[in-house]
Order: structure tokens, then sequence, then C-alpha cells
């Protein structure tokens, strides 16, 4: 066999006009392409009188592009070529790489370059060079037609080969069906307030109203267009609410609703604005120890009585009872005397020496009828003599926030 240009000029032709024939495809991230091709082995490949001919092949390939103009892939291919004079038919593997350029962006004609190595009788390293196109059959599939030139390192030998495959491709703008053209709508105003009807949040506004920025009236400027506003004659210059009221309370309650406009911050409120009470149920214990059969108090400066003198007249309404107790020793008549005598020492104590007025505190002794500790032992009586200075008042208290 004879290998001329006249094969080289046919193939690089045939490549040339299918490309200038292939239209722009879209742009995808990469490909996976199976094809078959044929394949021209130099007349002197190898040296010897037996030399190889031609044959097919079948093969795969897997690129990825780079930028919208450069691409590489790997490629595979087994061939399976016939002997000439005398040489033998030689089957083997072609693999390697190649850097494509496609000469449009998003194109689909490309010039290719590459490295491959190639097991036949023997092996061959190989530089090649070609022209090549992708053209789209469907949205995801592309036709593959080459052509190229293999150059053996070695012994200079010239192969060519041209190859028809299909490639499945993947990535970025490979689309299962076309992209609808987006649909322009066209600029209007429907209420004629100079605001278009895509920023007009009030798309009815009444003729000759003047409206703000998107559209909608507010007569009192204070941000709460008048549709919303529950007081739209509000002070210029006013904080007002979501509904447009002013509350300078902080309340809850518009200014023109707040029957009480100085509410503290920190109570709660009803409908009218006004701070709510309950009424709460307050009480202090106050604890003296006598000595055994004595009404006399030993600790008259104790802080406890200061500090119920003093919750006294932070309650200036309340009343107090001086509760007097004593231990089970002894018989009950004189415990009673002598828990009385004790309830109104303490009594006097506070009138006198802590200034509580006398009608807001009465005495009264219990004996040992409200023993603490029921044993009969000496820890246990002491415990029992006492006095409990009792005091519960209903006051009505602020409810807090």
């Amino acid at each position: 066999m004879k290998i001329t240009t006249r094969y080289a000029s046919a193939l690089l032709a045939g490549t040339l006009a299918a490309s200038a024939m292939a239209e722009e495809t879209p742009k995808a991230d990469g490909w996976v392409g199976l094809f078959g091709e044929y394949y021209w082995v130099d007349n002197d490949k190898p040296e010897g009188l037996g030399t190889l001919d031609k044959g097919p092949g079948v093969g795969l390939e897997f690129g990825l592009h780079f930028s919208e103009q450069w691409a590489g892939r790997i490629e595979w291919s087994h061939l399976n070529i016939d002997g000439e004079n005398g040489g033998s038919d030689e089957s083997g593997d072609r693999v390697g790489v190649d850097a494509l350029y496609f000469f449009k962006p998003n194109g689909n004609v490309y010039a290719f370059a590459g490295l491959k190595n190639e097991n036949l009788d023997q092996t061959y390293r190989l530089a090649n060079v070609g022209l090549g196109t992708h053209m789209m059959l469907a949205p995801q599939w592309r036709l593959m037609l080459e052509g190229a030139l293999y150059h053996d390192f070695g012994e200079g030998f010239k192969d060519y080969s041209v190859k028809l495959g299909i490639a499945r491709v993947f990535g970025a703008d490979s689309p299962a069906a076309p992209k609808p053209a987006p649909v322009v709508a066209k600029a209007s105003d429907s209420d004629n307030d100079g605001v278009m009807d895509a920023q007009d949040a009030c798309p009815d506004s009444a003729a000759g109203t003047r409206v703000n920025a998107n559209g909608c009236s507010d007569s009192d400027n204070d941000g709460v267009i008048d549709g919303q506003d529950l007081c739209p004659n509000s002070m210029p210059g006013s904080v007002v609410n979501e509904m447009g009221c002013a509350d300078d309370d902080n309340d809850g309650v518009a200014n023109n609703l707040d029957k009480c406009p100085a509410t503290p911050m920190e109570d709660k409120v009803d409908a009218d604005g006004c701070s709510i009470f309950q009424e709460e149920s307050l009480s202090v214990t106050l604890n003296v120890l006598f000595a055994n059969n004595s009404s006399i108090i030993g600790n008259k400066t104790d802080p406890q009585f200061a500090d119920f003198a003093a919750f006294m007249r932070r309650f200036p309404n309340t009343q107090a009872e001086i509760a007097g107790h004593t231990s089970a020793v002894g018989s009950a008549e004189y415990n009673q005397m002598l828990s009385d005598k004790r309830a109104k020492a303490v009594r006097q104590l506070l009138i006198d020496q802590y200034g509580i007025a006398a009608d807001r505190l009465t005495a009264k002794g219990y004996g040992e009828t409200r023993l603490l500790d029921s044993a009969d032992t000496a820890e246990a009586h002491r415990k029992n003599r006492r006095i409990e200075a009792e005091i519960t008042v209903k006051q009505q208290t602020e409810l807090k926030r």
C-alpha cells in the first residue's frame, strides 16, 4: 500500500467542510464519547520486508472544558491493522491525551494536538495534530468527526486516521430542552399616580391623590398609609406605632385613647391605658423570746423591731396583732395570763420606742394553744415561748410588664 498526500488532503477537506457547515452549540462542561475510526499506517512501518497497511478501530474518550475555547481529553482506541507484503496482521491499543482549541467561544470546530503511546507489533511513541468538530444532534448529544496526523518520534513514521463518533455532553448549558425566551412585561401605571405598577404598593389610589414613593397616600406623613392609619391626623414629627398613632408613654394605647397618659413604663395597663392593680396578701412575722415565767423583753434594740416598724410605715392603712405564746410547762390558766402579758409588753415597746400608732396594734395571748413543738424537752419549751407579731394586709399593687 502506498500512502500519499491524497489521503491526507481528502481527510482534512472533509473535516473542514463539515466544520464550515456546523453551527455554534450550547456550552457544556465536558463530554464522554464512543467512536469508530479507520487508521492508515506508514508503508515503511515497521522496518523490514513485511509492513502494516490499514484497519479499523474503536475507542472511548473523556473531555473537559477549561474555558470557552480550551479543553482537554483522554483517549483510548483498540486497532486491528492488516499486514502487507508478507507482514502479519496486528492488533493493539493506542492511549494518550490531547489539548483542544475551539476557534470560536462556545463553538464546535477545533484543532487539537497531543501525545500517544501505541502498541502494535512494538511500542511507538507518537505526536499527533488534527482538526475536528462537535456537531449538535440534540441538546445533550454531539456528532464527533475528526481527522488526525501521527508522527513517530523514533523513526519518523507518519500515520493517518479519520474518526466518527457520538458524545454525551454534561454540565453548564446542556439542558434537556431549549429555554424559552423571557417575556418582558410592558411597564404600566394603572392608577396614574406616577408610580409604575411593579413598584406600586397601592395600585388603586384615587385620582389626584398625593402618594409617596410606594404609590400610597399618607396624609400626615407619619410613615403609615392612610388605609391602615387609625390616627390620620398625627402631629408632625410624632413617633407613631404600626397603626399610625402616637403613644407617648409606650404602653400600647394610643394618646387619643389613653386615659392615663403618664403610666410608668414597667406597669401593665388596661384598654384605657391605666395601670392594672391586684389584691396582694402580705405578712410579716416577728419572733421575740422570753425567759421562763417572764414578760420582760431582754432585747429591746433588736433590729427585728425596727424592720417591723418600717414595714408598718410602708403600709399605713394596715392593722397588726401581737400574739403571745407560751410553752406547755405549768397550768393552762397561768400560761394564758403570761402570754397575754408578753403580747402587751411587745405592743407597748413598738408604740413607745418605735413610734407605731396605738390604734394600729392589738395584743392577744394564746397561752399554750399553738405549740410549735409538743415534745417535753427544754428545746421544745424554748421554741414555744415566743411572740409573733403577725400582719396580713390586702394591698393594691401594680402588675408589672
